[in-house]
């Protein structure tokens, strides 16, 4: 499928990996549709893209707001394309903290937001898809999910995170075989530790920390990198039920 045409909606799309990915699209010639709960930053977002932009306050734990957006998105853009989860939530803390056991609450938080909220956008953004009509290859659409390397290595203290992710990383290959009847396209991307706007936040020297322990390149992973891996998955046909890590080949230790 051609980037140039591409009819994309962005969750988390307001900054970091979701901003870079709308960037990319609008700048090959396609559509963003940013769904995000930042309004400020996302009407900034938006207004920073241009007229090929959109944003729509969209919680993607809540099932009729991402229904309601989503048809809104299709009306804005003519249609939906393209579907990119980058929203989520870090939701740190042991299991058991100096506080005593860690509240359900706070793991199923993480559950909700990273796991169901993909869980939605990916299925309302197929039933849209599914209305489009078919290229020479029979594709009508691609869905990507953003999971984590902690979905593998998770941390001490990543129990609800890396359970949402890895989630994100199971159910990957169920919907890929189920909407492969209908020409969706459904893959995971991995990310390992990246400079988004939570990393920017921190000291400099925590962020030169954290670049030295990946492997190649000794850096975090810029925003724009993980985009390319979108354009790159959306334009290639064969590339369909996977996960991909994008990590410089960084193997998380315990702590």
């Amino acid at each position: 499928m051609e980037l140039a045409s591409a009819k994309a909606v962005v969750s988390g799309g307001a900054s970091g990996l979701g901003f870079a990915t709308a960037e990319r699209v609008i700048a090959a010639g396609g559509h963003a549709v940013l769904f995000d709960v930042n309004d400020e930053q996302g009407d900034k977002s938006a207004a920073e893209l241009g007229e090929s932009a959109l944003y729509l306050h969209t919680d993607v734990a809540d099932e009729a707001a991402v229904r309601e957006s989503a048809q809104k998105a299709a009306e804005f853009m003519g249609g939906i394309s393209l579907a990119v989860n980058c929203a989520g939530v870090l939701m740190p803390g042991r299991a058991l903290g100096k506080d005593g056991p860690m509240p359900a609450e706070k793991f199923a938080k993480a559950v909700q937001v990273n796991l169901i909220g993909s869980f939605i956008v990916a299925k309302e953004a197929a039933a849209l898809m599914q209305q489009n009509d078919a290229n020479d290859d029979g594709e009508r659409g691609v869905i990507i999910s953003t999971a984590s390397i902690a979905a593998f290595e998770g941390q001490i203290g990543q129990a609800a995170y890396s359970a949402s992710k890895g989630g994100v990383v199971g159910m990957m290959l169920p919907l890929a075989r189920e909407f492969a009847g209908i020409g969706i396209r459904v893959n995971t991307i991995a990310p390992g530790i990246f400079l988004t706007p939570m990393i920017a936040q921190l000291p400099e020297e925590i962020q030169q920390s954290l670049g030295a322990q990946i492997p190649f390149p000794s850096r975090l992973g810029k925003p724009a990198e993980y985009a390319e891996l979108v354009a790159s998955i959306y334009g290639n046909p064969m590339i369909n039920g996977e996960t991909i890590r994008l990590d410089g080949a960084i193997r998380m230790q315990p702590t």
